[in-house]
């Protein structure tokens, strides 16, 4: 959640702030604000409630000067509501200094009422706990006069979760910023500077980055980088190049981000793929640091939130059969609070988009605290959780900008099974043939993904007649469960419409009672070929519900004449076997979604409450 950018250099800060807050939109906010120290010293600061196209119009109609020092913020609302007066950045020191933050400081309100006993002329302007740090780094300055050195006195102070960004008028050309369980990256230029929530914020500058570690300071001058602990002991982040550049983050004249980032599917497992099938084997150099502890483990946890976690679901189901390895799939946010059972031989793989999901961050501390071993599937290179984790597979989806997650689910897919078929070599589960066979299916995967996205025009036909509906069901057996619970997530997420994703085999112990006349109804039907297919139990359960007066919308395989007699509308997909079928008939869904959403006029890309990358707990 929230957005944020630091510069220091020689261009126009504010073009700078902007376009980096531009390109951060996608992570969700309610606000927008700039504070920008001018070539004669003087803070000025502007901030507004609502898009951030506000604040731009805001600018344009009271221009403020122009400066080469600058810090940007996009808020999500935690303490105060979405207004002008809890939007960021907020002031300490008489007006001289402006902070922006993201993250929740848990114990603002002891440190409010300290401030008032100490100093109880002390006026606040907001409901934020960022006020707070801003008016305590204020003080400190006072009396320090160095803005790290303030710095240092106050996060030392601060509970919870936050990166904290600020400037002072009496050090033109410098921004500092500190992290704990919060993102922040250092973005290298030549004669300039960057701080941003990730590398979104300045990658249409520099795709030079650096790593800040967990409880650091940086001080970023146009000519210098200085990074220390919160004891100011001097610390080295890791440097490294971003993998795309900025035009990768742009819409390239789709009408959304989503319909861009759902055609990119089949690139997005390709991706992943890449440099990572050799001579029908899995060449996996990044699990080295857990080559011993493959051979040892006896038991697999999967950590994820939402579609992450609906991943998770269709991992277990490969990993079991292929590595013979029981696999538990856990909420993050539930799994640190119930005591769960770990040890030196439970592998805990977490599986994060943005590698700064707070819940699933915490619970991999946890692991690590209690002994299991961690590896991360991750899309953002330097994030957190795979720096926390012993090893990490990354994803090479691309910048995702739609807060609904669409390609990276694929990706993470693809990358699950590399691990499953690496893990299966090691143990001797699978012998090199067929793991080879199992490869050859994975690397057929983009090509017939492309075929399903061909049908993106009759699906939006589909979307566009029924725009009047109120409940939309999805059923799926075994793999094609986890694609019922992603398919009405993403009903949820986009088009703010009533959607429940079941097992089958679940409708006659309950969920049956919703059906009714003109019930839409997605099924996901398995292959019928093989001599375990669920197939003929699906086809079944759309009986049962066809009887009474359901409307079914069928994801089938090419060629299977069993349900058309029992569909009202059949989306044809290639051929494949059971664990690949998932990857084909997730497009579909996501798909509609969208184009529902879109034909109700909704905002496909910022769904209303949600954020891309949700840093809180």
């Amino acid at each position: 959640m929230c957005g944020i950018v630091g510069y220091v250099g020689s261009s126009n800060s504010l073009g700078v702030l902007l376009g980096g807050l531009r390109r951060l939109e996608y992570r969700g906010y309610d606000s927008a604000g700039i504070a920008i120290i001018d070539p004669a010293g003087a803070l000025h600061t502007r901030k507004r409630a609502g898009k951030l196209q506000i604040l731009i119009d805001d600018l344009e109609t009271t221009p403020i000067a122009s400066g080469l020092t600058g810090i940007g913020h996009t808020r999500w609302a935690t303490h105060g509501g979405p207004n002008d007066e809890n939007a960021h950045p907020h002031l300490g020191d008489d007006g001289k200094l402006a902070l922006i933050h993201n993250g929740i400081i848990e114990n603002f309100a002891e440190l409010k009422r300290e401030l008032l006993e100490s100093h109880p002329d002390t006026v606040f302007t907001s409901e934020t706990d960022t006020e707070v740090a801003a008016i305590l780094v204020g003080l400190e300055y006072r009396r320090t006069g160095d803005l790290a050195e303030a710095f240092r006195h106050v996060v030392a102070r601060l509970h919870g979760a936050f990166t904290l960004l600020a400037l002072h008028k009496d050090e033109p050309g410098v921004v500092v910023g500190a992290r704990r369980n919060s993102p922040l990256v250092i973005g290298l230029g030549n004669g300039e500077n960057f701080l941003g929530s990730d590398v979104a914020a300045f990658v249409e500058h520099t795709r030079r980055a650096m790593e800040i570690g967990q409880d650091q300071i940086v001080t970023i001058r146009a000519d210098s980088v200085t990074v220390t602990d919160f004891d100011g002991v001097p610390a080295h982040g890791k440097e490294y190049e971003v993998l795309w550049d900025a035009s990768a983050a742009e819409k390239g004249g789709w009408s959304s981000f989503m319909a861009k980032e759902i055609s990119e599917e089949p690139d997005a497992i390709a991706k992943t793929l890449l440099g990572r099938v050799v001579d029908g084997a899995v060449h996996l150099e990044e699990l080295e640091p857990l080559a011993d502890a493959l051979a040892e483990i006896d038991r697999i946890v999967i950590l994820g939130c939402g579609t992450a976690a609906y991943s998770g679901m269709l991992a277990k189901y490969a990993i079991e059969k292929w590595t013979r390895i029981p696999v538990d799939v856990e909420l993050s946010h539930e799994f640190r609070y119930r005591d769960p059972i770990l040890n030196a031989r439970t592998l805990v793989l977490s599986v994060s988009q943005s590698g700064e999901t707070m819940d699933t961050l915490m619970a991999v501390k946890y692991a690590v605290a209690n002994g299991a071993r961690t590896l991360s599937i991750c899309n953002t290179q330097g994030a957190t959780i795979p720096r926390e984790s012993d090893a990490v597979i990354y994803t090479h989806a691309g910048p995702e900008v739609a807060v609904a997650s669409t390609k990276a689910f694929v990706a993470q897919v693809a990358a699950f099974y590399l691990f499953g078929l690496h893990l299966a070599a090691t143990r001797g589960t699978l012998s090199a043939s067929e793991i080879t066979g199992l490869l050859d299916e994975l690397q057929a995967l983009p090509a017939q993904l492309e075929e399903v996205l061909e049908q993106h025009d009759a699906i939006k036909q589909l979307a566009g007649w029924m725009t009047d509906t109120r409940a939309v069901l999805f059923l799926g057996r075994h793999a094609g469960y986890p694609v019922a619970l992603e398919g009405a997530l993403k009903l949820k997420e986009l088009a703010y419409i009533h959607a429940e994703g079941f097992a089958a085999g679940e409708l006659k112990h309950g969920p049956i009672a919703l059906i009714e006349a003109g019930q839409p109804v997605f099924v996901v039907v398995p292959s019928p070929r093989g001599e375990n297919s669920l197939h003929p139990k699906v086809i079944s359960n759309i009986q049962e519900i066809r009887a009474r007066g359901a409307r079914i919308l069928a994801i089938a395989e090419k060629g299977d004449a069993s349900v058309l007699p029992y569909a009202d509308v059949v989306i044809p997909i290639p051929l494949a076997s059971t664990l690949f079928e998932p990857l084909l008939a997730v497009a579909p869904l996501q798909i509609f979604a969208m184009e529902l959403a879109a034909a109700k006029g909704l905002d496909v890309d910022q769904p209303r409450n949600l954020a891309k990358s949700v840093t809180v707990e």
